[in-house]
């Protein structure tokens, strides 16, 4: 068993022949691959995020299993060297068993022994010709690998246009900094997105990867500190990057940009949730990275959660015809600044912040002969939120709407700290807390959509009179939902936290 530790690029096709001038050196290789992904009917693999696949290497035949690993820059990966085909057949049967004895393996027999062992056929196959190199740096080997080809689902089939740098040996830090300098040099995307995973999409007839949710984390009671915080960024990250290269690479809808941001609140959360100083300011600097991204997205989220609630709910009460809200905003591509090289070394820089034991920055300081237990560093700053959480809760209808939108974001901060942290404190606790975080945030997110499609109608108003009646019904609605909110709020309020404190 072996663990895979790659990043995987997008190529724009503006910048595709400089890059392949650049892969292929006199030293580089030529190697032609075709391979077929298995999955089941119900596509159970890639619901656990696993891929099987026999390939063609050349002439000779391996057969893959891969599985999720522990962050983002890792995967699990079991590869079988198959003897050769008897003559005349096309390719060896698949066999699972090959797999037997490794993590991987285990996790596979025990899919589809929970699905009922259903059987295993082919989903979709790629072909790819890919242009091999080797680079040393940074006291790393690391190999390039340019693939271009297609994907392939019964009629339907999707072109390949990547770049993998994959660790063969020496620092993960030394992986990130050549993978950024060429991302900077060539104009890369990053994207997750694995070809098992565009291949799924493509033979479910989808036109990308669905909207990707935030996933649960169940830390161990006992985890240090080092592991939490690992164990937190990776959850959160994944997120992030994953609603990030599908609406880089296209097509990606409303619900695309709604998870990215949720995902960015998550992974600010994180950042913030008061981890010893350590880093040599790699987070705080992006904690402001994250911040200018997100007011970047600001708009385009604003835009789409008017469209679809308040011209319906405005029509609906027999408004006059108006204007469509932030016509600049929902005309521009929201997908934009995700493309943008800042915004490449952003994910970068995050990626290696995430890096276990031994990450980039974290080890700035030397580290304390005995771990630190999660539980205890963490307690004091959930505590701390939780009083500011409690305080304006119980006098809400008293605070101004800036002071409100502040308790929102607070909320917020503690509701994902709560989820990412779970593990660490008593279950029942922590399912009460959620249970009052969670309509105390959504009552609120009502509010706060309310407040800013007022704020847009009125400005609409000095120019289009007709704006008048929205403002009118939007002051209706505003005070309507202060009592409601008011209530959640102090249901919230009587909520009892998981962890120690006063």
């Amino acid at each position: 068993m072996a663990t895979e530790t790659e990043l995987k690029f997008r190529i724009p096709p503006a910048r595709l022949a400089a890059l392949r001038r650049a892969v292929a050196t006199a030293g580089a290789e030529l190697q032609p691959l075709a391979a077929a992904y298995f999955d089941t009917p119900g596509e159970h693999l890639a619901q656990a995020r696993m891929a099987l696949r026999l390939r063609r290497e050349g002439a000779a035949w391996v057969q893959t299993l891969k599985a999720e690993g522990a962050g983002t820059l890792q995967r699990l990966e079991h590869n079988v060297q198959l003897p050769e085909p008897l003559p005349g057949s096309v390719r060896p049967a698949l066999d699972i068993a090959r797999h037997d004895g490794t993590a991987a393996g285990t996790a596979l027999r025990r899919l589809l022994a929970d699905a009922g062992q259903p059987p295993l056929q082919e989903r979709y196959a790629t072909t790819v010709q890919r242009i091999r190199r080797l680079l040393r740096s940074g006291g790393a080997v690391i190999e390039l690998a340019l693939d271009i080809g297609e994907v392939r689902a019964g009629a339907r089939s999707l072109p390949l246009c990547e770049i993998e740098f994959e660790l063969l040996s020496g620092p993960p830090q030394a992986l990130l900094a050549l993978a950024g300098r060429w991302a900077a040099r060539h104009g890369l995307l990053l994207d997750v997105r694995s070809k098992s995973e565009l291949g799924h999409t493509l033979a479910a007839g989808l036109p990308g990867s669905p909207p990707a949710m935030a996933r649960p984390l169940r830390l161990a009671r006992s985890a240090s500190l080092d592991a939490a915080r690992t164990a937190m960024l990776a959850n959160a990250l994944r997120q992030v990057l994953a609603n990030a290269g599908q609406m880089a690479a296209g097509p990606s809808d409303a619900g695309h940009l709604h998870q990215l941001r949720v995902g960015l609140r998550r992974l600010r959360s994180v950042l913030g949730a008061g981890w010893p100083a350590a880093d040599g300011g790699v987070a705080a600097a992006a904690q402001e990275a994250l911040a200018t991204l997100f007011q970047q997205l600001g708009a385009a989220r604003d835009a789409d959660a008017m469209g679809s609630w308040l011209w319906p709910a405005l029509q609906a009460a027999g408004a006059p015809a108006l204007r469509l809200p932030l016509v600049a905003a929902t005309a521009a591509d929201p997908a934009a600044p995700l493309r943008s090289p800042a915004t490449q070394q952003l994910w970068l820089g995050l990626i290696g912040l995430g890096l276990p034991a031994g990450a980039v920055a974290l080890r700035a300081q030397a580290a304390p002969a005995k771990p630190q237990a999660a539980g205890a560093v963490l307690a004091g700053p959930l505590q701390k939120l939780w009083r500011q959480v409690r305080r304006d809760a119980r006098r809400f209808q008293s605070l101004d709407d800036a002071a409100r939108h502040r308790l929102r974001r607070r909320i917020k901060r503690l509701r994902y700290l709560t989820e990412l942290s779970a593990g660490l404190w008593p279950a029942k606790a922590v399912a009460r807390l959620l249970k009052r975080l969670k309509p105390a945030q959504e009552r609120l997110g009502e509010f706060n959509d309310t407040v800013v499609a007022l704020a847009h109608c009125r400005a609409l108003a000095d120019s289009d009179p007709q704006a008048w009646f929205a403002v009118g019904w939007l002051s209706a609605r505003h005070a309507a939902l202060l009592p409601v909110c008011a209530a959640a709020l102090q249901h919230l309020a009587g909520a009892r936290r998981p962890w120690p404190g006063r």
